[in-house]
């Protein structure tokens, strides 16, 4: 409960400032009847934005309900993990491309894997978005999928600012961003500690290391074939 109560007070304030931004500039382009257009398209900018921000705050808090519960069952299922990560890469091309960057997937033509897709989506769902929001412009993402024993081991690799030693050590906590700037257009805090409970509920691990402008983290499901 106190966990709770904890979190519903931390996106209370995180959701106060944007959602403030949206309706202040919408009101400006409400009433200023002759605003140049310029104006009207910046001001229309940053309110998508601000709701965008919105939408991450709110779909963090329903995951964060529904995965920190200890009740939380798998529903296992054959799956491809190579047309798994080929499709996220896909859908994340309005995002990729928004900032230059490559999505570069480097594996076998197949890796069959007994999982929860669904739940495991959302862990690379949320390695993926991270590696974009921290990439530098103009680099590439790298995918990395290949099969270790009875393990597949999955590698989300990118370019940006060398994460701290002692920032990497709590990286999987809830509430902690690497960027500790309230507003920027990382989430809450709260995407890395669900990959971490979703890829233990598969008997997995994650990890993180970054060093000489390089960040990467890397996913071990069994393969329970």
């Amino acid at each position: 409960e106190q966990r709770k109560s904890d979190l519903i007070m931390y996106l209370a304030h995180d959701l106060k400032t944007p959602l403030s931004s949206v309706i202040g500039y919408l009101n400006l382009l409400q009433d200023e009847d002759k605003l140049p257009e310029e104006l009207k398209a910046k001001y229309l900018g940053i309110a998508l934005s601000k709701a965008e921000r919105l939408e991450d705050l709110i779909n963090e808090f329903f995951e964060i309900t529904r995965f920190n519960l200890s009740s939380v069952t798998l529903e296992y299922k054959r799956v491809d993990l190579v047309r798994m990560l080929q499709q996220l890469s896909s859908e994340f091309s309005p995002q990729l491309k928004e900032k230059g960057l490559e999505c570069k997937i480097y594996s076998p033509d197949s890796i069959a894997i007994n999982c929860d897709p669904d739940k495991l989506e959302r862990v690379f769902d949320n390695l993926l978005r991270n590696a974009v929001i921290y990439s530098f412009p103009d680099t590439a993402v790298e995918i990395a999928a290949s099969v270790e024993g009875q393990n597949a081991v999955i590698c989300f690799k990118n370019q940006g600012n060398t994460i701290p030693k002692e920032k990497l050590n709590r990286i999987f906590d809830q509430f902690f961003r690497a960027d500790a700037a309230r507003g920027t257009k990382g989430g809450a805090g709260l995407g890395l500690a669900i990959a971490k409970q979703i890829t233990e509920l598969h008997g997995g691990t994650i990890t993180a290391e970054s060093h000489d402008e390089t960040v990467m983290f890397t996913v071990i499901i069994p393969l329970k074939i």
